[in-house]
């Protein structure tokens, strides 16, 4: 794998907002060397993605960080708030896409139109 390529996980890969997210990372030639799709019970050994990444969703767990660089959350505001910190305690940069963590003063809330300089 090239020393930049970064390990990525999507979380919700199989919902509407991470399915553009996937096709976001794949469109701008994100610099991934592995893309992981983890999901709920529902989706689990789904296989999803389009032109390069089809991937098979893997449930989440708690395990589910190990060896993460980036972590995308499209799942909600509980799972989020249950696996979040897990990616960030394994090392992983999160983006979280509920509204789960927006009043949390500890967590940066980032809208790009806004205070871009925070990312």
């Amino acid at each position: 794998m090239d020393g930049d390529a970064l390990t990525v996980a999507v979380i919700g890969a199989t919902g509407l907002v991470g399915q553009e997210i996937v096709e976001l990372l794949e469109e701008r030639r994100f610099p991934m060397g592995a893309l992981r799709f983890l999901g709920s019970l529902k989706t689990a050994g789904k296989v999803f993605g389009e032109h390069g990444h089809r991937e098979t969703v893997t449930l989440l767990a708690p395990q589910s960080f190990e060896d993460v660089d980036l972590a995308f959350f499209a799942a909600g505001p509980t799972v989020a708030g249950q696996y979040a910190p897990l990616a960030a305690t394994a090392g992983a940069a999160v983006i979280d896409t509920s509204s789960r963590f927006r009043l949390d003063d500890r967590v940066a809330l980032v809208v790009p139109e806004v205070n871009a300089a925070e990312i």
